[in-house]
């Protein structure tokens, strides 16, 4: 969320619909935005009227930076007044954006970059990965695997049958 709270109206390309997000030890990545996103940071930012690069993407009510305490706030808010009363955080909301990636066929790998995991272990541990998601994932990349191996093994069986 740290990342959120940091984004400048510079780092963010509407045109592209991307944002750069500065993550841990300084490092940057390339985030893509989906197109409805874009129209309200666009809406957003019309409303607020002038804009200089430089200025937080987001503000809080008294022109000043978002905080994360403000952030976790508003999900509840918001989650109350679409009637969901269970307890929702910004970071279950990303949990649930890297589940939905990763159940629509997103490479774990790109998940894993999009979310700045050093380590992909994280990655499959914030999506809820079950085993058998992790051997599909694993038979389908992994050139011993068990599946692949296999084939392997038929395909040379039946060159050296008669």
């Amino acid at each position: 969320m740290s990342e959120l709270v940091g984004l400048s109206v510079s780092q963010l390309d509407t045109e592209l619909g991307i944002v750069k997000v500065l993550g841990k030890r300084r490092k940057e990545r390339i985030v893509p935005v989906g197109s409805k996103a874009v129209e309200a940071v666009n809406a957003y930012l019309e409303e607020r009227g002038t804009v200089n690069r430089d200025d937080p993407l987001f503000l809080n009510s008294r022109g000043g930076r978002l905080t994360q305490r403000s952030i976790g706030r508003l999900v509840k808010a918001y989650t109350l007044r679409s009637g969901i009363f269970r307890k929702i955080s910004p970071h279950s909301l990303r949990h649930t954006f890297a589940t939905h990636l990763l159940d629509s066929g997103a490479d774990i790998r790109e998940i894993q970059e999009m979310l700045g995991h050093a380590s992909l272990s994280t990655t499959q541990r914030y999506t809820h990965l079950t085993m058998g998601k992790l051997m599909e994932v694993y038979d389908k990349a992994h050139p011993r695997s068990f599946k692949n191996r296999k084939d392997g093994v038929e395909e040379e069986e039946s060159r050296t049958k008669p």
